[in-house]
């Protein structure tokens, strides 16, 4: 009888440590599987980090290429204005012109 609760408590542990076995691998796939997820989560973020660095570096590149493009819509639009200052010039001293001569006919009759 003695021999019998030997049996009975070594069948008890055994199954006691099995339960333990199952359930530290249980453990362990789960942590492998949290692990796997970090590591992809971590991947992903230093991807979305340097993506986010080459959106910014853009966005610098292209507030100086406008601020380019306004100096030289600037200095377009002032020759265009001095252009059109001594275009207006030539016509002002050609109706003076034209006015004098008009003048001299008149006064000559």
């Amino acid at each position: 009888m003695h021999l019998g609760l030997d049996v009975d408590i070594h069948k008890l542990e055994a199954e006691k440590l099995r339960r333990g076995k199952n359930k530290a691998e249980k453990d362990l796939d789960s942590l492998k599987t949290d692990y796997k997820k970090l590591r992809l989560s971590m991947r992903t973020t230093v991807t979305l980090e340097r993506s986010l660095l080459e959106c910014q570096n853009e966005k610098e590149r292209l507030r100086a290429q406008v601020v380019e493009l306004e100096k030289s819509l600037h200095q377009y639009r002032s020759r265009n204005s001095v252009v059109e200052l001594k275009v207006n010039l030539k016509q002002n001293r050609g109706i003076e012109g034209k006015d004098r001569r008009a003048r001299g006919r008149i006064a000559k009759l």
